[in-house]
C-alpha cells in the first residue's frame, strides 16, 4: 500500500462515518448551542462540512498562511445543504488525492502566520492532520451535541449506547 491508498482509506472511513453523524443533525435545533460560548449545532455542522475542502487547499498549495485566514462563517441554512457541502468537499479532496503521486503528497507544506512559519511536514502529514484529525475531533463535538439533544449516536468505531453496529 503506498501514502495515496493509506490516505483515501482513512479518507472514506472518517468520511462516510461523518456523514453518518451529520445525518443526524436535526434540522430544527440548528441553532441550538450547547454553551454561549460553543457553535451552534448548524454552525458546528456546517464547520464539518467545509472541513474536507482544507484537504483539498493542503494538496493545492504549498503553505496557508493564518493572517489570511477569515474565520468561521454562518452556518448553512439547511441539512440539506450541509450533506451537500460536505459529499461535494469529500469528492473533491477525494478527486485530489487520486491524483497525486506519492512524491507529491510527499512535498513540503507549511502553516504560517506572516513570515513566520509554524509548521512544515509533508502534504500527507498536514492532511492527516490539519483535515481528517481535526474532523475527528469536531465530529467528536457533535456526537455530543447530539447526545445532549437526546438524538441517537450512531456506531462510529463500534457500538453506542444507542445501536449496535
Amino acid at each position: 500500500m503506498n501514502v495515496r491508498e493509506a490516505l483515501l482509506a482513512d479518507l472514506d472511513h472518517e468520511c462516510a462515518v461523518t456523514r453518518r453523524v451529520l445525518a443526524r443533525v436535526p434540522e430544527a435545533s440548528l441553532g441550538w448551542r450547547p454553551h454561549q460560548k460553543s457553535f451552534s449545532l448548524g454552525g458546528l455542522a456546517t464547520h464539518l462540512s467545509q472541513l474536507p475542502h482544507w484537504g483539498r487547499q493542503i494538496l493545492d498549495r504549498d503553505s496557508y498562511d493564518l493572517d489570511t485566514a477569515t474565520g468561521h462563517g454562518e452556518g448553512l441554512p439547511s441539512l440539506a445543504e450541509i450533506l451537500v457541502a460536505f459529499d461535494r468537499h469529500v469528492a473533491e479532496i477525494r478527486s485530489g488525492l487520486s491524483a497525486r503521486s506519492d512524491a507529491e503528497l510527499l512535498a513540503a507544506w507549511s502553516l504560517t502566520r506572516g513570515a513566520e512559519t509554524l509548521l512544515f511536514m509533508p502534504k500527507a502529514s498536514a492532511v492527516r492532520s490539519f483535515m481528517l484529525h481535526h474532523l475527528i475531533h469536531h465530529r467528536g463535538q457533535l456526537t455530543l451535541y447530539l447526545r445532549l439533544l437526546d438524538v441517537p449516536v450512531p456506531p462510529i468505531y463500534g457500538p453506542t449506547a444507542d445501536e449496535p453496529l
